[in-house]
């Protein structure tokens, strides 16, 4: 059996493309291999691999005077979440069609860990297990949805840290998780579709919310 191995320069996408969506560099910050390869301890040339690969997912630019960081902003948030309301119920109701019961104890299996970080007041770790409910759900609708959509629930990091900054926002989107994953259970197409539909728009009503106070 074939282990598939990260490369350096794997990594280094990575943690920059973290950093970049987190706004750990911010719109405007010019990038350079040379600063970076100091920063991060490592030779030039993974480093420009990385840099590369971040150009292609366009969250930095070469504008002739060097890289500079693009980042995700508000607007392109509000398009991701535009895409987002069309496409993701479509996913969960093809989820419906492919779901085993099996999957349906995993997806339940990461609400509760959800549910009890939201309790606990960890909002970072209910990002996580957020994310790793659209991403399983993404992965069951199938590849064209998980290549689509994963990458777009990941732009939105930043957004979905400021949203997610209090207890009651955090049980709410669990509770709308929980309607999602009924749907599911009971393979009921119409229904996932509505509810996954009704779900993304309140991520993007909370982070306007969350936009319009910060």
């Amino acid at each position: 059996m074939l282990i598939k191995t990260v490369s350096l320069a794997d990594q280094i996408f990575e943690k920059l493309e973290n950093d970049i969506l987190e706004g750990v560099y911010k719109r405007g910050e010019i990038l350079t291999e040379q600063k970076l390869s100091e920063e991060l301890g490592v030779s030039r040339t993974p480093v420009r691999e990385a840099l590369r690969m971040l150009e292609q997912e366009h969250i930095i630019e070469d504008n002739g005077k060097g890289l500079v960081v693009l980042g995700i902003t508000a607007d392109d948030a509000e398009n991701i979440y535009r895409i987002r309301e069309r496409v993701e119920g479509l996913a969960a109701a093809e989820c419906v069609r492919r779901i085993t019961d099996e999957e349906v104890k995993q997806l339940s299996d990461i609400l509760d860990l959800e549910e009890f970080y939201a309790q606990k007041g960890d909002n970072a770790m209910v990002r996580e297990e957020d994310s790793a409910f659209h991403a399983l759900l993404y992965k069951i609708s199938g590849t064209i949805f998980y290549d689509t959509l994963v990458p777009l629930h990941k732009k939105l990091q930043k957004f979905r840290r400021l949203a997610v900054t209090d207890e009651h926002s955090a049980e709410a989107s669990v509770r709308e998780h929980r309607v999602i994953l009924e749907a599911l259970r009971k393979r009921d197409e119409v229904g996932a579709e509505a509810a996954m539909n009704s779900h993304v728009h309140s991520a993007r009503e909370r982070v306007r919310r969350s936009s319009r106070m910060s």
